[in-house]
Formats: C-alpha cells, sequence, structure tokens
C-alpha cells in the first residue's frame, strides 16, 4: 500500500471514539492508541510536522506500517479501558518503546475480605504488595487525567473503599472511635453488607475488563428481579446505574476536549408541557422521539394533583417527579420543557437530586407562541435542532388536546 492510498484510507474511518491498530508486514501489530475521533487522530499520524508534534519513535512506525485497522466504542472511557488491555496483551513493539511504565498510574483491588479499590504507582506495586494480595490488577494508564476521569464515573456508578489500611485492621483508639462513628452514620461495612459489595467489586472488574455489555446484562437481571419483588426503590438505583453505562459520554468525561459526540445508542428526546385554563384542568404530558421518529406508545398523560391554582414551573416538576420514578421506563437522552429559565432550572434540579446525569433544553416561545430560543446544551441544540422542535410541539398538541377532554370530561360530570 504506497503513502497515499494509507492517508486515503483513513478517510473511511467514522468521527467516533475508538481504539486503532497500526500493523507492519505479515500483519504484525506495531502499535496501539486511543481516539476521541477515530478519523481526525488517524489522519493526524500523515501530518508533515510528525516528528516535532509526536517523536522520532512515531514517524518511524508510520513508516513501517502497510495497514490500519480499527474498533469504535461507545465513548473515550471505553477507548482508555481497551487501548490499556489490548497493549497490556499484546505488547506492541512501538507501545513499549514509548513508555515507562513505572511513572504510570495502575488499578489494584485487593484480596481481602473487604476488598479495596486503590490507585498505585508502577514503581510501587511490587513493593506494596505481594502477588497473593492483589486480586486484580489493571494497567498501566498512561494518560493521568484520563484514568482520574474514570475513576470519577466509577465511583457515581459503584461505591468503594479505598482506604490506606484494609477495613477492620485498625488498632488506635482514634482509628476505632472514628469506625465507630462511620458505622453509626452507615459509612463503614455491615457484615451482612458483604456479599453485596462483593457483587459491586465484581461489576467493577467487569467494566475495567472492558464487559461493559455483560455488566448491563447482570444489572437488568438483578433490576428485574427486584421490581418483580415490588423493591422499585432499589430497581431504581440499578436502572440509573444502567442509564449512566450506557450514557457515559453525558457525564462531564473529558473537560478539556475539543470535540463532542453523540451516542451511538438509540437518541430518546422526551419533551414535555403543561397546559390548563386559569390554573383549572391543569394537565401535564410526555411526548417521545426515538432517533427523529415520534413514538406514540410511550407518550404519556399526567393530571396535577399537588395544584389548584396556575404555577407553570411547579407542574412541571410534578410531572418529571413522577416521570422519573418509573424504572421500567427507558430513561432519556434528552429532556425538552416548554418555557424558559424557570423551566429549565425546575428540570435541572430534580435531576441532580436523584443522582441522574440527564441533559435539559428549554424552548422559548415569542408572544404568538412560536419557537425563538432553544436554552441549553449548544451540541445537543446544534445537533437535534429539528427533532427538539418536533418534539415540543407535539407535546404542546398532546396537552392540549388531553386539557380540552379533561375540561369536557369535568363540565359533563358537573352536570
Amino acid at each position: 500500500m504506497t503513502f497515499a492510498e494509507f492517508k486515503e484510507q483513513c478517510k473511511d474511518l467514522p468521527n467516533a471514539p475508538g481504539v486503532y491498530f497500526f500493523y507492519g508486514p505479515r500483519h504484525r501489530l506495531l502499535y496501539i492508541g486511543k481516539a476521541t475521533s477515530l478519523k481526525s487522530r488517524t489522519r493526524s499520524y500523515f501530518a508533515p510536522d510528525l516528528k516535532e508534534k509526536r517523536s522520532e519513535l512515531i514517524e518511524n512506525m508510520v513508516a513501517e506500517a502497510v495497514s490500519l485497522e480499527w474498533t469504535a466504542t461507545d465513548s473515550v472511557l471505553e477507548a482508555l479501558i481497551l487501548e490499556t488491555n489490548l497493549i497490556r496483551s499484546h505488547k506492541p513493539r512501538y507501545n513499549t518503546r514509548s513508555k515507562d511504565d513505572k511513572s504510570y498510574n495502575h488499578l489494584v483491588i485487593t484480596k481481602e475480605e473487604w476488598p479495596r479499590v486503590l490507585v498505585v504507582r508502577g514503581k510501587d506495586l511490587h513493593e506494596r504488595f505481594a502477588p497473593n494480595e492483589i486480586s486484580y490488577h489493571f494497567g498501566p494508564f498512561p494518560s493521568g487525567a484520563l484514568f482520574r476521569e474514570a475513576l470519577k464515573i466509577v465511583r457515581k456508578l459503584f461505591q468503594f473503599y479505598d482506604t490506606e489500611r484494609p477495613i477492620g485492621s485498625e488498632t488506635s483508639k482514634l482509628a476505632r472511635g472514628k469506625i465507630d462513628f462511620n458505622r453509626q452514620i452507615g459509612l463503614y461495612p455491615q457484615a451482612h453488607e458483604r456479599q453485596e459489595y462483593l457483587h459491586t467489586i465484581r461489576h467493577i472488574k467487569l467494566f475495567f475488563q472492558g464487559k461493559k455489555g455483560q455488566l448491563i446484562k447482570e444489572l437488568e437481571v438483578t433490576m428485574k428481579a427486584l421490581a418483580k419483588a415490588e423493591r422499585f426503590e432499589e430497581a431504581h438505583i440499578i436502572k440509573k446505574r444502567i442509564f449512566a453505562l450506557q450514557h457515559i459520554q453525558d457525564v462531564s468525561l473529558i473537560k478539556n476536549d475539543t470535540e463532542r459526540f453523540i451516542s451511538p445508542h438509540t437518541v430518546r428526546i422526551e419533551a414535555y408541557d403543561v397546559a390548563h385554563l386559569g390554573g383549572s384542568n391543569m394537565v401535564g404530558v410526555m411526548t417521545v422521539f426515538e432517533d427523529g421518529q415520534p413514538k406514540k406508545s410511550d407518550y404519556r398523560k399526567f393530571t396535577i394533583r399537588s395544584l389548584k391554582d396556575a404555577n407553570d414551573p411547579a407542574a412541571l416538576h410534578e410531572v418529571l417527579s413522577r416521570r422519573l420514578t418509573h424504572p421500567e421506563w427507558p430513561f432519556p437522552t434528552l429532556i425538552v420543557v416548554d418555557g424558559g429559565v424557570a423551566q429549565r432550572n425546575v428540570a435541572e434540579a430534580l435531576i441532580r437530586t436523584l443522582g441522574l446525569s440527564i441533559p435539559v433544553v428549554a424552548v422559548v416561545k415569542d408572544d404568538r407562541h412560536k419557537p425563538k430560543d432553544i436554552l441549553g446544551d449548544s451540541a445537543f441544540v446544534k445537533t437535534h435542532k429539528l427533532e427538539i422542535l418536533h418534539a415540543n410541539a407535539e407535546a404542546h398538541r398532546f396537552s392540549l388536546a388531553f386539557h380540552r377532554d379533561r375540561r369536557t370530561q369535568n363540565l359533563r360530570n358537573a352536570r
């Protein structure tokens, strides 16, 4: 393959996160890298200033390479994990020559009654732990910033212990006093919680092994079992974990990244609207668009129960509160509210309170009730503007029809 043909091949790569592989003659793996955008990153290897921007080593690697392959991932975080696991397994020549493992971070899960999840420098790994003291270890992670972000996400999903000393090994009176206090306020493990905690550790292992699909399937089984047993609050917690795993790129993954990517999963937009006449017969509705098309089987109607006077933000709060306590309904990629800053603030505050991470946009109307602005994440607005406006218009139509039906029914009942 000529240099021009090789460069041309990069145009076929998707504009999505993933891992790429440079191969030499006889399909010998030379180098593995991760990318926020596979297309942009691989094209950068053919820039005239590659040596200055990267290194002479990477320039030599590209000169030796004869083919390129790739694997797309759902998020940059998963690209990081996949890259780390593949480099560790295959040890490509140019990766191992370009790094110093001793300065990189590793993730260690200890083999203890209450396993701890710890960050350890490569140079300290064998000094701190004997081989039989480690249940599992991942790494090295060359990017410290991405690794820290990965742990933030995992910490939100799964609570784990990362104490300096093993749980239960404290000997001083001060340390024991802290344990007694933490036990009283629920921050120290109870014996009956151990099995559940070991399940959590297993989920963390699966996540860092790149087995997100298997992890989600296990969580779905658990969620359905809890719902069947009518343990709805616990089922709702699992539902939130599944949602976060499926939408990792919505959790502020990389703050300084210059590109924004929309999830390859189905984009589900839920739009909400409230209708009433001077506060009477107040109702709210939810309409759903998936991949740009209305999904009428998922539309929902809500009769406002908590209000007697007109208060659109409060009515919206009730509707969203009731909707988001249904773990059996798919969570949205984006929420659209009708109104302005007040409605958007109400929705965002509720979502934060519930521990969710769902972006919200508000469609602002003029005095003729025509859209004049969309408040919210500019990336979502730019990418999904038409779907947002269609979903909002459909919610307005649906709410007016529901309100009209309610008003008619109430008039009949009053006769």
